[in-house]
């Protein structure tokens, strides 16, 4: 159900031909339905009536289905798909933290594209970026943050060299995310607290 339907040929044009295409050492790419332009990732998805609750419309738990099946394709983008963390036995990604903004519903049979990037790494943990459209309107931003494990005793490890190098860090401040029209902050604390905590 994930289906990519291209930027358009003006990002063609802007981005180049780097889609699904890295020259670096060990960051095997794989075919992809998706497309990414040098560390973003696209797909869609179509609202289908399993995703709908009592207000006809997208449940929440539904978008953070999406979130994971848009950080496993991001991955999977940059060469490390799944199955490949396990196969190397080096470590594999679980989630700390999630923050959520819903802007607007979303209803059967809309088709939604997510987007999604790595803002930024730290020693042990990835900062991952999200935003979904529907209409050409944002729908919802949210972020993760990712802790990098080692498999044999499931604490935090520090992040392989050959892992992260096969990413592309998009800051906050990349253009392109503003002419995606995706660039809307998260919000990290509740609306209620920004204040008290000088947000």
């Amino acid at each position: 159900d994930v289906e990519s339907r291209g930027l358009g040929d003006v990002y063609k044009r802007q981005f180049g031909d780097s889609i699904n295409s890295d020259s670096r050492r060990g960051c095997r790419k794989r075919k992809s339905r998706c497309v990414m332009f040098d560390g973003i990732t696209k797909f869609e998805v179509q609202v289908k009536p399993e995703d709908l609750d009592e207000l006809n419309h997208v449940n929440n738990v539904v978008y953070m289905r999406w979130l994971e099946m848009a950080a496993r394709e991001g991955s999977a983008d940059a060469g490390w798909p799944t199955e490949r963390y396990f196969r190397e036995g080096l470590g594999a990604w679980v989630v700390r933290k999630h923050w959520i903004e819903y802007l607007r519903d979303c209803k059967l049979g809309d088709i939604i594209e997510v987007y999604t990037w790595v803002q930024e790494f730290s020693v042990s943990t990835s900062l991952r970026r999200y935003a979904m459209k529907v209409n050409g309107k944002l729908c919802c931003v949210a972020a993760t943050e990712w802790v990098y494990i080692d498999l044999k005793t499931r604490r935090a490890s520090e992040l392989p060299e050959q892992v992260e190098s096969c990413f592309r860090i998009v800051p906050a401040d990349d253009p392109r995310l503003k002419e995606l029209g995706i660039a809307r902050p998260v919000r990290y604390l509740p609306t209620a607290m920004r204040t008290t905590h000088g947000a």
